[in-house]
């Protein structure tokens, strides 16, 4: 049985994994753009900005965390990100990518998002992060608001597990099991 073929029987038997608003297991995440803002990027110690798109995902297996800008939706998946530095994933193969949803802030906190990001690829600068100020991607994606989604990218960019809010124990090692899977 192919590897596709495998993923799609896998979506009928476990609907819930199957969808979060428009993103499908089996199939290529959808395609998104980020211009106001975008990837952050640190060059001679000055954080700067890149306009980003989803076929920069490619190349790598990928765990992608889209939050709003709240802080309960950074710590809802919070164990999850811990289990990846603890699995320590070659570098050459894997990277975790955090999408801001900066337009999901709390009224007046859209600077401090900024600057907290920021300060984040500033100490994981090994990581991918992305500043979506307008919410492109969560509305792209249709994805809820004031959540976090947690999305297991092949390295072609093919959906192997999505879910929102928080990842039960179960699910973070489905998680890391299917990046172990693809690398």
């Amino acid at each position: 049985m192919n590897k596709k073929l495998a993923i799609t029987l896998l979506a009928a038997l476990f609907p819930t994994f199957a969808m979060a608003h428009n993103i499908t297991v089996g199939e290529p995440i959808p395609s998104v753009t980020v211009a106001d803002k975008g990837e952050i990027l640190v060059e001679n110690d000055e954080v700067v900005y890149q306009a980003w798109n989803s076929e920069q995902l490619k190349g790598k297996v990928r765990i992608i965390q889209a939050i709003a800008g709240r802080s309960a939706a950074k710590a809802m998946n919070a164990d999850l990100m811990t289990a990846i530095t603890d699995a320590g994933f070659p570098a050459d193969k894997y990277q975790t990518t955090t999408i801001i949803n900066q337009g999901d802030a709390m009224w007046g906190t859209g600077g401090f998002v900024k600057s907290s990001a920021e300060d984040s690829k500033r100490e994981f600068s090994w990581s991918s992060m992305v500043l979506d100020a307008t919410g492109s991607v969560h509305a792209d994606w249709e994805l809820t608001a004031e959540n976090s989604a947690i999305i297991v990218l092949d390295k072609e960019t093919n959906v192997l597990f999505v879910k929102e809010g928080k990842l039960s124990a179960a699910e973070i090692q489905q998680a890391l099991d299917l990046v172990k899977q693809s690398l």
